[in-house]
């Protein structure tokens, strides 16, 4: 990384760019940036954040790129087309995509953690960056999600922690192919299913991660973690279970609760303790075994690390209860992909209650990738009293196929026998939702890549009778 040089990071406001513009102004670095968000007026606290800390706000119109000493960041929403691109190449700056940067510093780092996997990964970081710092191992970690252990009233968005240690922990994405990146020195992956690349390309992706590393930890309950397991050699292996008794780590005796989940940790050398988590589903047994799995690769005492597990608290936008009025909870949750969109249902039909959801796709190409993978799983994950509800796809312009949309996935779900409308606005989607809550309900926001859907949500509650 060119320490010397101001850094200015095009679509700063991004779950990707701000935490890392944040870890790179630690660093001494001057920082500044644009954001087309901010040009429109969303999301005026995060950018008040960013200006309390002195990074400098521009226009995404090519003013905030003066100099050639400038190195561009760019985020993967930032065409070339975008004046910041253009004024960066007619001064002929340094341009780096937001992957290189972030892959730089990983690779740079003594010690590196890499959170890949199609689901998970954010839960799975924040957890790992908990335990760490709780074992005070100073970490610095990069998510794309808020961590809710780290929020102060000066941090809001601790989507970034900046440690004094030797240690790097992220999230790597496999969507863009940018997992090549990264050489870890512990690889952590916890599913593999098609989402943005077809499963030949993600295996490929995910071997090539899970090869580079010095030690592993993979995830025996999936068929394409486990394979990679197999291949791996024993003393490079951590390996993890939700009941498979194989496992170097395992999960069993599992109690749900509406807002928490307990179940017993056993494993290698005698370990059989309790454990209980202040966030609810299988899933986030799952993402806790992953991180309890990290610990173990990187030698940290397994049971001190699931002691400090029990006081993790979250991120943001998981399954995140907004509020509770007139007998209707609403619950703001990120889940986007099938995958997810299962362990979300899944958790939240556990205890009773109609789910009525919106889903707001985050773009048309997953709709025409995983039209029957989307179908499937409301079909199959949405009891027969609830609702889905759709708006458009989220669309920030530029060249993409609209072949696919909401009205497609929501009249499948309805032929397979579940009730699903479509509406013409995000707007008429919370009209609908007040019109229609009862007493005992759950609304669910679910939703990515659009940081005023938690606004949304809250707008939802307040306009909630009761």
């Amino acid at each position: 990384m060119l320490r010397d040089r101001p850094y200015f990071f095009s679509g700063i406001g991004g779950s990707g760019m701000l935490p890392l513009a944040l870890i790179v102004q630690a660093m001494g670095v001057r920082v500044e940036g644009s954001d087309r968000a901010l040009d429109k007026g969303m999301t005026g606290a995060k950018f008040r954040f960013l200006a309390d800390l002195d990074i400098g706000l521009h226009p995404q119109d090519g003013s905030g790129v003066v100099s050639a000493d400038q190195v561009i960041v760019a985020s993967a929403a930032v065409e070339d087309t975008v004046p910041d691109m253009v004024r960066a190449r007619e001064l002929g700056a340094k341009v780096l995509r937001r992957p290189e940067l972030l892959a730089d510093l990983f690779n740079g780092a003594p010690r590196s953690v890499g959170v890949a996997g199609t689901s998970g990964k954010s839960t799975t970081t924040a957890m790992i960056a908990w335990i760490l710092h709780s074992l005070g191992q100073d970490p610095t970690v990069m998510n794309g999600a808020v961590m809710k252990n780290f929020v102060t009233d000066d941090i809001p968005f601790a989507s970034a922690l900046v440690g004094g240690g030797d240690l790097f922990v992220s999230e790597v994405d496999e969507s863009d192919g940018s997992i090549a990146r990264y050489d870890a020195t512990v690889a952590v992956i916890n599913n593999i299913s098609e989402d943005h690349k077809s499963m030949a390309e993600l295996r490929t992706l995910f071997a090539g991660f899970a090869d580079r590393a010095h030690r592993v930890v993979l995830n025996l309950d999936n068929g394409e973690t486990a394979l990679l397991a197999s291949k791996a050699r024993p003393e490079r292996l951590v390996t993890w279970s939700l009941g498979d008794l194989g496992a170097d780590l395992e999960a069993s005796d599992i109690v749900p609760a509406p807002e928490s989940i307990a179940f017993r940790l056993t494993g290698a050398g005698g370990l059989d303790l309790p454990v209980k988590l202040g966030v609810p589903g299988r899933h986030n047994v799952a993402n806790a075994m992953a991180a309890l799995g990290a610990a173990k690769a990187l030698g940290l005492d397994v049971a001190k690390a699931a002691t400090a597990l029990e006081g993790y608290s979250g991120v943001k936008r998981r399954m995140e209860i907004v509020g509770r009025k007139g007998g209707v909870t609403v619950i703001d949750d990120f889940a986007h992909n099938p995958d997810k969109i299962a362990a979300t249902l899944e958790a939240l039909h556990a205890f009773p209650g109609r789910l009525l959801v919106m889903f707001q796709p985050h773009g048309f190409g997953p709709l025409r990738m995983m039209r029957r993978e989307f179908v499937e799983g409301f079909a199959s994950g949405l009891a027969s009293d609830d609702l889905l509800l759709m708006p458009p796809p989220v669309y920030h312009g530029g060249t993409t196929t609209m072949d696919v949309t909401s009205a497609d996935i929501a009249g499948d779900v309805v032929v397979a026998g579940r009730k699903a409308e479509t509406l013409d606005s995000r707007e008429a989607v919370g009209d609908r939702l007040v019109e229609l809550a009862q007493p005992g309900d759950r609304i669910v926001i679910m939703g990515a890549r659009d940081d005023t859907l938690s606004t949304f949500a809250a707008d939802v509650l307040a306009r909630l009778p009761g």
